[in-house]
């Protein structure tokens, strides 16, 4: 069963998502119907708010097999890149982005283990995207107040579309 991707500017998207205490059964349904829809909507990341789960979990496949993470934090990072971002949650936006160009991630997978990942370029470019979702951020705000209102109209299109 494939999920619905809310979309700017509601406002799930911006709440700060819950640390996952048990990973039983639900929530792994979750992270396999996060996936189906992930892959129907060729994304390569998907985080739990964007479906209207306010949880900890993000899916993501860049090429490499499946990554359920539960409970993801960026432990350490380096090098900083510019990289042309989108996000199913803001359809028909993409925006260069910096980030570090290296991340190691501290997770749980769907067996409850605490997994480690390093990462880099667009692997650890899609673990900072979605774990910003978990916290409330949107590419939007990563961007100048002035590329903001650059890109205002396709802003207010999308808030018409979606309210």
């Amino acid at each position: 069963m494939t999920l619905q991707i809310r979309t700017y500017p509601d406002e799930v998207l911006r709440n700060k998502s819950k640390v996952v205490k048990d990973i039983n059964g639900k929530i792994i349904t979750l992270a396999k119907q996060m996936a189906e829809t992930m892959y129907l909507s060729r994304g390569i990341g998907l985080a739990a708010p964007q479906v209207g789960e306010p949880c900890c979990l993000i899916v993501m496949d860049v090429g490499e097999g499946l990554i359920e993470l539960f409970n993801p934090t960026i432990i350490s990072s380096e090098g900083l890149a510019p990289f042309k971002e989108g996000c199913l949650s803001l359809p028909d936006i993409t925006l260069e982005i910096k980030r570090p160009d290296a991340v190691v991630v501290k997770g749980i997978n769907r067996n409850g283990k605490e997994i480690t990942i390093e990462a880099r370029d667009l692997m650890a470019r899609v673990l900072q995207h979605e774990i910003d979702h978990l916290e409330g951020t949107l590419i939007i705000d990563r961007i100048s107040k002035a590329h903001r209102q650059l890109i205002s109209g396709k802003l207010k299109k999308l808030r018409q579309e979606n309210t």
